[in-house]
């Protein structure tokens, strides 16, 4: 974020001190560019007209978010809007523009004007069906335009400063929807350094739509997190695994409860008693007897601990189980299966099992161990239905609120998905695929799972009543540290909860 800063920075010591004069807000340029800009936000982004946009931007165009990060060129600055922003009908953002706070500086050469600087401060409301209109952030911003062929094209876009409305917005103001974390970002950066964790990247969902993200500190060394970084999420890896399996349900194509014998037998278990009790509601729910990882027992061998369906007990193996059998009886690779299943439809264009082409490096967000250094990590070239996931914040969010609007299954099947299949402590149950917390404040109840290898943190929540969920990923050994304060941030009395019979 440093970086970012440093640009603002630069742009307006050159506005204030290379004697570039503010044009009247009655000249021609001054005109013409407040008509531009009408058709990057009026035009464009309040109504979803990529037609309009592109007519103003620049094949070029660089954007500049002090929280979101960059993007270089105008495919990636097009690709929001397809994937998140004008993906519900019923939740959109509108951008305002503050008139009085526009202002334009010409850019001559040899006493020709080839381009401009445009600044100016603007609002963002949420539109939503039956629902007066309600701001949720201000920013500032900074458009260098470049005259090109006649036409006024934006080549560079700056936007910083976001923070709450100011007061007056008064009644239009939802105070539900503004981020308050830690009372500022300032805040948050402070903490991160003092805990050694070089990032945290946040996804809030409310009442079942994706409201927010965020994304603080570095990826790797001096180098920015963005809403598009890729982390490895490790466990969350398993409620993902849950609704491919359920989908696959859904569609007749598998059976909750038939005996996985049918499909696939581990030589390790081939004779024993258990072998056709086992089914995939066992291994969904974490009660199939098998421990977490066979490298991990003393034999290095699987076997059943106890008979399935009789207590829980925590298991990767088993999920990694019925991926084989899944892909035995489809003869299909599991990844296939998923992309079809969840991430095609969803828009979850940054998210895959394993490391592929597809993936950038450069977007990885590096782990770090609990002082802060990088990790030489290992990429990943096989399914784990397990660990290993390679997601962003956004796309995990997506899928988070699939699962909150039902996740396009029938009553009958995301109904098993809301009962309490088994229980692991007092307050803590298990659904399928995600941890299950009862009787919170409000009547509330909330589905969550958490993710954690040497140097990445991870958490999901979603909550049933109110549809709200939360979405944390950390790149650090230490990101735990601060799960409990945001949670409660975001979730009050209920984050509160969830905490206190998590660390019980």
């Amino acid at each position: 974020m440093k970086s970012y800063k440093l640009i603002f920075v630069i742009v307006l010591i050159f506005i204030t001190n290379y004697s570039i004069s503010q044009v009247p807000k009655n000249s021609s340029l001054f005109i013409e560019l407040k008509k531009a800009d009408s058709l990057i936000f009026k035009g464009g982004f309040n109504k979803c007209n990529y037609a309009a946009l592109k007519k103003v931007l620049h094949k070029d165009v660089e954007f500049f978010h002090d929280q979101n990060g960059i993007t270089k060129n105008l495919e990636e600055f097009l690709e929001p809007f397809t994937s998140s922003i004008c993906s519900n009908p019923n939740f959109k953002p509108i951008r305002k523009l503050v008139n009085e706070t526009l202002k334009v500086f010409p850019l001559k050469n040899n006493g020709e004007i080839y381009g401009a600087i445009q600044t100016g401060e603007h609002i963002f409301y949420i539109k939503e069906p039956n629902k007066e209109l309600y701001a949720t952030e201000q920013g500032k911003f900074i458009h260098t335009w470049i005259l090109e062929n006649g036409q006024w094209k934006v080549k560079r876009i700056l936007s910083y400063e976001h923070k709450p409305p100011p007061k007056e917005y008064g009644p239009k103001f939802n105070a539900d929807y503004v981020y308050k974390l830690f009372d500022n970002d300032k805040k948050i950066d402070e903490l991160l350094i003092k805990h050694k964790i070089p990032s945290i990247a946040i996804g809030l969902i409310k009442n079942g739509n994706l409201q927010q993200i965020r994304a603080f500190g570095n990826k790797k060394p001096n180098q920015p997190i963005s809403n598009n970084s890729i982390y490895k999420v490790a466990s969350l890896t398993k409620p993902i695994t849950a609704f491919v399996v359920l989908k696959l349900i859904d569609e007749g194509k598998w059976n909750l409860d038939e005996p996985i014998s049918k499909y696939f037998i581990d030589k390790d278990i081939k004779n024993s008693k258990y072998l056709n009790k086992l089914t995939t509601r066992h291994l969904l729910s974490h009660q199939s007897g098998f421990p977490n990882w066979r490298y991990l027992t003393d034999s290095k061998k699987l076997h059943f601990q106890f008979e399935p369906g009789t207590k829980w007990q925590y298991s990767g193996e088993g999920f990694e189980y019925l991926r084989k059998a899944i892909e035995k009886k489809l003869k299909r690779p599991f990844e296939e299966i998923a992309q079809q299943k969840l991430f095609n439809p969803l828009g979850m264009k940054n998210t895959h099992f394993y490391w592929t082409d597809k993936i950038k490096e450069e977007q990885y967000a590096v782990e770090h161990d609990e002082n802060g250094k990088p990790i030489n990590f290992e990429k990943y070239t096989v399914t784990n239905a397990s660990a290993n996931l390679l997601t962003t914040v956004e796309d995990y969010s997506k899928f988070l609120m699939y699962v909150l609007n039902g996740a396009g299954l029938s009553e009958k099947n995301y109904d098993e998905f809301l009962k309490v299949q088994a229980h692991e402590k007092k307050g803590i149950d298990w659904s399928l695929g995600m941890q299950m917390l009862t009787n919170l404040p409000n009547n509330e109840t909330a589905f969550m799972h958490t993710g954690g290898d040497y140097g990445t943190k991870t958490i999901a929540i979603i909550l049933k009543n109110s549809k709200n969920g939360l979405v944390l990923f950390s790149n650090s050994e230490n990101g735990m540290v601060l799960w409990q304060k945001i949670i409660s941030e975001y979730f009050g009395e209920v984050g509160i909860e969830i905490g206190r019979r998590n660390l019980e």
